[in-house]
């Protein structure tokens, strides 16, 4: 049965998914976020609207781990992917982790999220510290919140070319 999944990221990932003549994106690892029988036990209250919020933040701090590694040359911006597929829960990872089988077809995809450009001085600066913020560091846990602190712009499938002629 299909679940709201909120995929990680990065600008060249939607270049090669808006460059496929398959027209499916291909989250790596297969690793998303989506609101789990955990999650809900993890909350003593909160709508799956709500739940589905805290997937997408897991998704957007994802994709600042993929940024790490990114070596394009487009603006370092939060990407989520959001889509309604099949997935495997994974709680072994964590309360929101799903596991995808490979690519999810363009009809499967709601929606993409992306930061604005006034996020990307702090996107750069969550990048550099997202390791040491994994491992308890308070520092770089303010430096993710500065982040968090930017909302994701919603964009259709359909407009995701014309946001990449734009940056």
């Amino acid at each position: 049965m299909p679940m709201r999944v909120y995929l990680p990221a990065t600008l060249s990932m939607i270049g090669e998914f808006t460059a496929d003549t398959d027209n499916a994106f291909t989250p790596l690892g297969g690793t998303g976020f989506a609101v789990t029988p955990t999650l809900r036990e993890a909350y003593t209250s909160g709508d799956d609207e709500e739940l589905g919020e805290v997937a997408l933040r897991e998704a957007a701090r994802a994709s600042l781990r993929l940024l790490s590694t990114d070596e394009s040359d487009l603006p370092p911006r939060r990407v989520v992917v959001v889509a309604d597929v099949d997935a495997q829960v994974r709680p072994d990872l964590d309360d929101a982790v799903v596991r995808v089988s490979g690519s999810v077809p363009n009809g499967d995809i709601v929606a993409v999220h992306v930061d604005g450009a006034a996020a990307e001085s702090a996107v750069r600066a969550a990048v550099e510290v997202i390791d040491a913020a994994d491992l308890g560091d308070q520092d770089a846990e303010l430096v993710l919140g500065d982040v968090e602190d930017h909302d994701l712009g919603w964009y259709a499938t359909q407009e995701l070319p014309f946001l990449l002629e734009l940056l």
